[in-house]
């Protein structure tokens, strides 16, 4: 969690809000079908659940937040284009609207989707 502190108070985002702004980052990008479970196996719950936010990882530390996603990416596209450009996406936005550093952004592509 993010903590600010400040004579008023104390502020914490929790890793769920940040893997929502994530989430809704990835959703944008040109080429991304959608995201999956870090693990399809123990995952099988969470693929039938309309959560948004399944195959985003967050971890708080010291300050900085690492995102780990776990998409699908659309065959035809440029597999490295579509990844880089989610890094920059979900670095930028996530920056924006916390003000809080993010440390990596880490892009795992679990499968392609043919149309």
């Amino acid at each position: 969690m993010d903590e600010q502190i400040n004579p008023r108070g104390k502020i914490e985002v929790s890793p769920a809000a940040i893997a929502s702004i994530v989430s809704e980052s990835i959703q944008t990008c040109y080429g991304v079908v959608g995201t999956v479970p870090k693990n399809f196996a123990s995952g099988l719950a969470e693929l039938l659940s309309t959560d948004r936010k399944r195959g985003v990882v967050v971890a708080v530390r010291d300050g900085q937040i690492t995102v780990d996603v776990y998409v699908v990416i659309e065959y035809g596209t440029r597999v490295m284009t579509v990844a880089e450009s989610i890094k920059h996406v979900v670095k930028y936005k996530v920056e924006q609207a916390l003000e809080m550093p993010v440390a990596a952004v880490n892009v795992h592509v679990q499968a392609l989707r043919v149309s």
